[in-house]
């Protein structure tokens, strides 16, 4: 038998009407949208629930944006190098 190589397979994000199951959609393997992203200024603490979301401090200045299929009361956040989905009641939104 020829070697397979094993390459997971990921559900795409793009394109699908909201039927990406929540928890699926890893924030670490998101691409921001070439336009969209907002800064916006944390408003509380907020400690991260799971790996899929980002931990907050009252005052930071963070970048987010939102994704096709996303529950509208969260954002995907980043910070530097972390990524993560973040409760926008948390948030001040910038222009």
């Amino acid at each position: 038998l020829p070697a397979v190589p094993t390459i997971p397979v990921v559900p795409t994000i793009v394109g699908v009407p909201n039927t990406v199951a929540e928890g699926v959609l890893n924030p670490n393997e998101v691409k921001p949208p070439a336009s969209g992203t907002r800064r916006a200024r944390v408003l509380y603490d907020y400690e991260a629930a799971d790996s899929t979301e980002l931990a907050l401090l009252a005052d930071e200045m963070i970048t987010v944006y939102s994704l096709p299929g996303m529950d509208p009361d969260w954002l995907i956040g980043e910070r530097g190098n972390q990524k993560g989905k973040v409760p926008v009641t948390y948030l001040e939104l910038l222009s």
